[in-house]
């Protein structure tokens, strides 16, 4: 065939291991990022190097693990036994090298494969490796995987343990930054899983007594706990669960340490085995959903070599608890009938109290029967036309390769839809176009989000109106314009999600798109600013006077420029949930304008001055800015 490419032998290479995964990094690290979700690959670094160190405190070696962590720069120092020194190097940087295939030492290990630590060597700017053993002490530093100094073992009075220092790759992670609430998030899940570890972040003490009682203490709204929280533990299983007031179901589970964000096996067991108990324990067949409506649950298990769906491991695909051991499911139906059975029959007050949430949900649930299948027979019928929603072809529920790249950018208006239309990735970028600004929906009941036409698109386009499990989209963005009204919609739908879909922003699925708020350019360059700062920077930078245009609205950006801003160097504000009494936070915000409100909005409200005019837009609603920082 003419112009065929020639395919020889000589077409045939291999690939070193640091070349395969700089090549490949989502094989082993999942998504990249900018640091914006608690997901991305900067965290899944962080936590492959700690893993290890909590594996030598499983062990019972080393009770205490120093983390410290500047926007770019991490260090982790364990005090467990070190990694034995003529081995330093091949640990680090030899793929399937490692002391963790000796199911005897690490039987219920977290890092099974030998990859994680060489997969942080090869994606750093620069990583650093040092080792204490019994006096002795071994240095080696890399960049991207390179050795670029390997020095000679010398006495040491430092204690045994490992020191780890690295900086991730700014040419495979763009713009990236840490934030400290997710890092805080993945410390805090470690210490209530590992009771008697100790550690210390950025010169802060994280410790747990009471494992997932503490996890879930930490996560839920006392105020909102239909009963106290029912703590269960046993040999290589400890669940935690309670009821609270709000929409929908929330779990965290875990196995052998490991946060499995996406569930799996144990997951499916554990809610399977809760609704089968509380049947036979109340002697009645209540509806699934009934039982775990509002619940809030954790598990944590070990099993012997684990299997994951992928090398970042949020994911359980074993079967059974070990080579030779039960099934999942079985090993955790029978502890969970056993242990919450007798349980409930030992304290009837909760019992009681769960009676009383489980046949308050059936109540709910056959009081919006009604409107709920007219609005679904709508949202059907909507849904093949559905002018709101500009679909994309690629789904988070898919096993699509780019599942995790998949976005629904929630608009205001038609103007900014059409940007965003023009311009985004139509594999994996979808748009819901709002008509104006959106009910404020504090203080209603779920019903109003199937009497709301515009709510109840959205929770189908979402696909998420019976939990997370069929979730359409792996990011959803609040995109609005940064003036008030913008940041009054943005206020709205904040609302909208915390009051009816908490789990979702628990989740870290919600985020607010930076658009550039200025243009600085000469006939040579083009700079996009997202703040003041950025633009008076760019201004020294290009000098003479450049040209400069405020973006007042993103309808005022073309297509071909919002293209720039969603692609990979989009800039998101992840929506981080830092208090766990979301009920007072929405009142003070959302609900009736109190004296105290009115206080605060006439103390904080401003007007800032730049060097040249007013803006009034900078300064925005102050009302949204706190909600979104308290958030």
């Amino acid at each position: 065939m003419a112009g065929a490419i020639d395919y020889s032998e000589d077409s045939i290479r291999s690939l070193d291991w640091k070349e395969h995964i700089r090549l490949r990094p989502g094989m082993y690290i999942g998504k990249l990022g900018d640091g914006s979700a608690y997901d991305d690959g900067i965290y899944v670094l962080l936590k492959e190097i700690i893993d290890n160190s909590i594996d030598e405190f499983v062990m019972g070696a080393g009770k205490t693990i120093d983390v410290s962590m500047s926007d770019h720069k991490v260090s982790v120092r364990d005090y467990g036994r070190g990694i034995p020194l003529g081995k330093v190097i091949d640990c680090v940087s030899k793929i399937n090298t490692g002391g963790k295939y000796d199911s005897k030492a690490f039987q219920k290990s977290v890092g099974l494969n030998g990859v994680g630590t060489k997969a942080v060597n090869a994606l750093s700017n620069s990583f650093t490796v040092q080792s204490y053993r019994d006096g002795k002490t071994k240095i080696a530093e890399f960049e991207k995987g390179e050795l670029i100094r390997d020095e000679p073992e010398k006495d040491t009075t430092q204690r045994n343990g490992t020191a780890i220092n690295f900086t991730p790759d700014d040419s495979i992670f763009r713009h990236y930054h840490f934030i400290p609430e997710f890092v805080e998030n993945m410390i805090w899940n470690y210490v209530f899983l590992n009771s008697g570890l100790t550690v210390n972040f950025n010169g802060q003490k994280y410790f747990s007594e009471k494992g997932l009682h503490d996890l879930l203490s930490r996560n839920t709204d006392a105020e909102t706990m239909r009963y106290p929280i029912i703590h269960l533990k046993g040999d290589d299983i400890e669940v935690a669960m309670t009821h609270g007031q709000q929409y929908g179901e929330e779990y965290y589970s875990f196995v052998n340490g490991q946060h499995t964000t996406q569930g799996g096996t144990h997951q499916a067991a554990f809610r399977e085995a809760v609704v089968k108990t509380i049947r036979e324990f109340y002697k009645k067949e209540f509806d699934a959903s009934d039982v775990r409506a509002s619940i809030v649950g954790a598990i944590a298990i070990k099993v012997q070599e684990p299997v994951f769906e992928s090398q970042t491991k949020t994911k359980l695909g074993s079967q059974n608890v070990g080579p030779d051991g039960p099934s999942v499911r079985g090993f955790i139906n029978d502890f969970v009938k056993t242990e919450l059975d007798n349980y409930l029959h030992k304290n009837p007050a909760t019992a009681d109290a769960m009676l009383k949430r489980i046949m308050q949900s059936e109540r709910e649930r056959k009081d919006i029967a009604g409107i709920k299948k007219l609005a679904n027979e709508r949202a059907k019928k909507a849904s093949l036309h559905n002018r709101k929603l500009r679909d994309c072809k690629v789904h988070f529920d898919d096993t699509h390769e780019r599942r995790q790249d998949t976005t629904l950018f929630i608009t205001e208006g038609d103007s900014a839809s059409g940007s965003i239309t023009k311009s985004r990735d139509v594999q994996t970028q979808a748009v819901f176009s709002l008509k104006g600004k959106p009910l404020n929906c504090f203080g209603l009941t779920k019903k109003v989000v199937y009497e709301n036409e515009e709510f109840n698109l959205l929770q189908h386009a979402l696909n998420i109106e019976d939990g997370l499990d069929g979730l359409r989209y792996n990011n959803i963005v609040i995109a609005t314009d940064a003036d008030v009204d913008g940041m009054h919609i943005r206020l709205l739908m904040m609302t909208f999600f915390l009051q009816f879909f908490p789990d979702l922003v628990k989740a870290g699925h919600v985020s607010i798109l930076q658009t550039p708020l200025f243009r600085v350019r000469n006939k040579k360059e083009t700079i996009y600013c997202y703040s003041d700062e950025e633009r008076r920077n760019a201004i020294a930078k290009l000098g003479a006077k450049p040209e400069i245009t405020r973006f007042k609205g993103l309808g005022e950006i073309s297509p071909e420029e919002f293209g720039l801003f969603i692609g990979k160097d989009m800039r998101l504000d992840p929506v981080i949930l830092k208090d766990a009494n979301l009920k007072s936070l929405l009142e003070y915000f959302m609900g009736k304008n109190t004296p105290e409100r009115q206080q605060h909005i006439i103390r904080e409200l401003r007007v800032e001055k730049d060097d040249e005019s007013i803006n009034p837009n900078l300064a925005a609603a102050g009302e949204a800015e706190e909600l979104a920082v308290a958030v």
